[in-house]
């Protein structure tokens, strides 16, 4: 074992050993533990830097050298007080968090629902990170970029439950690795959207098809493009008229950031500690414990408070 592997071990080790774990009262665990992680009491940005290192650290997760994908919510023209897109200060936090670890190149891009342009300025994502790479140096490094049609590619989906294949963004694909950033909010459709559906922005084609049969193709998708690492956004949350929201009316303050290396273990905390939904309520939710993407029970979940 190298130092850095035994700095890596004695990081999680600690971080297991010294925060308490919370599962359901009267719940026995079932089958092996995985951790997700809880920030709170501080600023967006800290709180999903406190959420990753209880967890040991992106260097966990991410390698010297590695080229990775940071995937944020950054679908709707809205603006960051208006909870429908991550917020840019997580955004930033994930990226140099990346770029600290050895990443060699850090990409940021999110096939938007509303015009790209816009989404890309009013989320505020856009400014925040090449505020952020030309002040530390980093452009090279560091770029947030809008999709191009022609790096979508027709790819296979093995053991699908639906999407044999698909349009996927080849960026996505080739990545050593994806850290998926997604904000915690309603979805009128799916009950929430996290990280599971975050993922969706990687998708070409006609994204509206894959409604029909969400849950499976959420599992499809996620499967082919799998993230190394999820950390969900949960500081102002809109808890109604999602995805899209509008008024500030439907936000409220939550004040925390979540993370974890198993997507299903981290999207069934939030809807419980969020929404107050468990995960197996929620259809896209359950379809991943049943399909083996992540968990299998919400038992299995150990929480730590960062």
């Amino acid at each position: 074992m190298n130092r850095r592997e035994f700095l890596r071990k004695a990081g999680i080790a600690a971080a297991l050993c010294s925060v308490p774990s919370f599962l359901e009262a009267g719940t026995a665990p079932s089958g092996p533990q995985v951790s997700v992680s809880m920030a709170e009491g501080g600023s967006p940005g800290s709180n999903a830097e406190k959420a990753v290192a209880a967890l040991g650290g992106m260097g966990a997760f991410v390698s010297r050298g590695d080229v990775v994908v940071v995937k944020p919510n950054m679908g709707w023209d809205r603006t960051p007080a208006q909870a429908a897109n991550t917020h840019p200060d997580v955004v930033v936090a994930v990226a140099s968090m990346c770029l600290a670890a050895g990443a060699k190149a850090v990409r940021i891009f999110d096939r938007t629902c509303n015009e790209s342009r816009r989404c890309y300025v009013s989320s505020g994502i856009q400014e925040a990170v090449e505020r952020f790479a030309k002040k530390n140096g980093v452009e090279d490094a560091l770029r947030v970029y809008h999709v191009e049609d022609r790096k979508f590619v027709r790819t296979s989906i093995p053991n699908a439950l639906v999407l044999k294949d698909w349009e996927l963004y080849r960026d996505a694909l080739d990545a050593d690795k994806i850290i998926n950033v997604p904000i915690a909010k309603h979805h009128s459709l799916s009950l929430v959207t996290l990280g599971l559906k975050n993922m969706m922005g990687v998708m070409g084609g006609n994204r509206g098809q894959a409604h029909f049969r969400l849950s499976e193709c959420l599992v499809d998708v996620n499967r082919r493009v799998p993230s190394h690492l999820t950390v969900i956004d949960a500081g102002m949350v809109l808890v109604r008229n999602g995805p899209t929201g509008g008024s500030l009316a439907d936000v409220e303050k939550f004040g925390a950031a979540f993370a974890s290396s198993d997507i299903v273990a981290a999207d069934a905390t939030v809807a419980e500690k969020v929404f107050k939904r468990k995960g197996e309520d929620v259809p896209h939710i359950r379809k991943a414990m049943e399909s083996g993407l992540g968990i299998v029970s919400s038992s299995q979940i150990r929480l730590l408070r960062a």
